[in-house]
């Protein structure tokens, strides 16, 4: 069955009964991923529950990917958990932030900049969700062992120093009970009680039969949220929009990437701006509620879809179910103990881990291994926003080379073996020229760099004393390509050859006229065929 060509209209109820189902299941999978990363995010297991529920509801809403079920992720609790360190006396301000990032998605939807974002390279995008899932599960390993977290990656490492000595071992078992359920639960079973849950009960029973000493979350808020007012201090001002503007590139990223897992399953197309504006009105609710900030979720994605989930209301219903449990059900969580948390997001951050790229490392190019380690480097020691800036340039700077390369190949010197490329009288002018004519055809873009690479090949040979440039197959000739031409041609004349120019289109020519970059060629080396071009350079005198 082909994928449409553009995002189609989902009718919310043709798929009524299968929707419920699936949002009745993501809410499963959504509750004990919503209560740890609430816990590691030092907001507190509610606000994930809080976060879960408005960017649940609001990106299926509005959103522009059916199917899709958002709430918390681990990328974004990593870079919240930052911001929550960082505001840790003034949590309204770090929500603000969260409302602020809301607000930069919405934007980046409404210019139309979702179908650039999903352009990332894919060797800084496999970077920083690497980082991050080792950041996730060595921030983890504290909370494990039944100890409180103790800030970033870094200082979680240090912290590590006397483990065994300082453990709790009540902790330590639960966690690990956990984290064996997590990793080992049978494939079989995992369709009707996800593993997450799984845990999570299990875990929870055993701590409080067997390890009553380790330590839990302790009291629930229940009932409706307050309302966070912005904090909108000018002197915070500047700090609040670059870290809100990690969120929202972030999120962005995140829920894209999993936009594209659901039309894969569902063999739809999803609407890329349209999916950044309901995530955005999401997060701005989020913040405002005192929740998480979210992104498209590809387990529970996963899980909506396997269960039947379609359309917006498989997403909506998932955000009112983990509601009803706020509302009357939160008591249920607060016996449920950090190591069991601790277990399951190692899990997460397990499986955020880009083990495809790293089990290919050997194989890709070198570069993009290089761009990949540099972002995953600078996301676990420096932070998100300075990897992903890093790794972007590093990145454009690899794609810039290839396709220098690229342009240098799509430049042939055209000899007279290639049948297929000129005639059997083209191929005898250049025959008879003894080497004095070299023909360069141009096929497709070309660059200033390029330009100048092809001019210092041309200025190697001393016996080429007429170049003809042929132009008959180039692409779109735009202000890159006047200026390549222009170098190209002055390097080459300042070597004492001539150039001709054949086979430019009208609009090429009257391009190049406008740029002023054919100064150097008057008319009469300007011809309209690539053999009228050879004629003429055949007759011209030899040095």
């Amino acid at each position: 069955m082909p994928v449409p060509s553009a995002a189609q209209p989902v009718s919310w109820l043709a798929n009524l009964k299968n929707d419920l189902f699936g949002g009745l299941t993501a809410a499963v999978v959504a509750l004990p991923l919503a209560l740890a990363f609430g816990v590691a995010s030092g907001a507190g297991a509610i606000a994930g529950l809080y976060g879960a529920i408005a960017v649940g509801f609001f990106a299926a809403v509005f959103g522009g990917t059916p199917a899709q079920v958002s709430g918390p992720t681990g990328p974004m609790t990593v870079v919240m958990g930052a911001i929550v360190a960082q505001y840790a006396g003034n949590l309204p301000e770090a929500f603000t932030i969260v409302m602020f990032g809301g607000l930069i998605q919405i934007g980046f939807g409404a210019m139309g900049l979702g179908r650039y974002i999903a352009y990332t390279p894919v060797s800084v995008i496999s970077g920083f969700m690497t980082g991050i899932g080792v950041i996730i599960i060595v921030i983890q390993v504290l909370p494990l062992a039944g100890l409180p977290t103790a800030g970033g990656p870094v200082a979680s490492v240090a912290a590590w120093h006397g483990l065994a000595r300082a453990a709790n071992w009540h902790a330590l078992a639960v966690g690990a009970l956990s984290l064996a359920i997590v990793l080992g639960w049978p494939a079989a079973v995992r369709r009707f009680i996800p593993s997450p849950l799984a845990a999570l009960v299990i875990a929870t029973l055993a701590a409080v039969f067997l390890f009553p000493d380790a330590p839990r979350l302790g009291e629930i808020p229940t009932g409706l949220p307050s309302l966070v007012i912005p904090v909108l201090d000018p002197g915070e001002m500047p700090r609040i929009l670059q870290a809100g503007f990690i969120l929202a590139m972030l999120g962005s990223i995140d829920s894209l990437l999993t936009s594209l897992i659901a039309d894969q399953i569902t063999r739809t197309r999803h609407d890329s701006d349209r999916e950044l504006i309901g995530q955005g009105i999401g997060n701005v609710a989020a913040g405002l509620i005192g929740g998480l900030p979210g992104a498209g979720a590809t387990m529970r994605t996963v899980v909506n879809v396997r269960a039947g989930g379609r359309s917006p209301l498989s997403g909506a219903i998932h955000a009112v179910v983990l509601a009803a449990v706020v509302l009357g059900l939160a008591p249920l969580a607060e016996p449920v103990p950090h190591a069991a948390l601790a277990g399951i997001l190692i899990k997460v951050g397990w499986d955020i881990i880009d083990w495809g790229f790293l089990r290919r490392a050997h194989r890709a190019p070198r570069e993009e291994v290089l761009v990949m380690a540099i972002t995953l480097v600078l996301t676990v020691f420096v932070d998100l926003i300075t990897a992903v800036a890093v790794g972007i340039i590093l990145a454009s700077f690899v794609t810039a080379r290839w396709i220098g390369k690229e342009e240098i190949r799509a430049i042939e010197r055209v000899s007279i073996k290639d049948e297929g490329r000129i005639d059997a009288a083209e191929r005898e002018v250049i025959r008879r020229a003894e080497g004095r004519i070299v023909l360069y055809r141009f096929a497709g873009s070309f660059s200033y760099a390029s330009a100048r690479e092809l001019a210092r090949v041309v200025a190697i040979d001393p016996q080429n004393e007429v170049i003809v440039l042929d132009f008959s197959d180039a692409g779109k000739i735009d202000l890159t390509a006047a200026l390549a031409i222009e170098e190209l041609v002055a390097t080459v004349r300042r070597g004492g050859n001539k150039v001709v120019i054949a086979g430019l289109s009208n609009a090429a020519l009257k391009a190049l006229e406008r740029l002023k970059a054919l100064d150097q060629i008057p008319a009469y080396k300007r011809f309209e065929t690539r053999r009228q071009a050879l004629d003429y350079a055949a007759k011209l005198p030899r040095r």
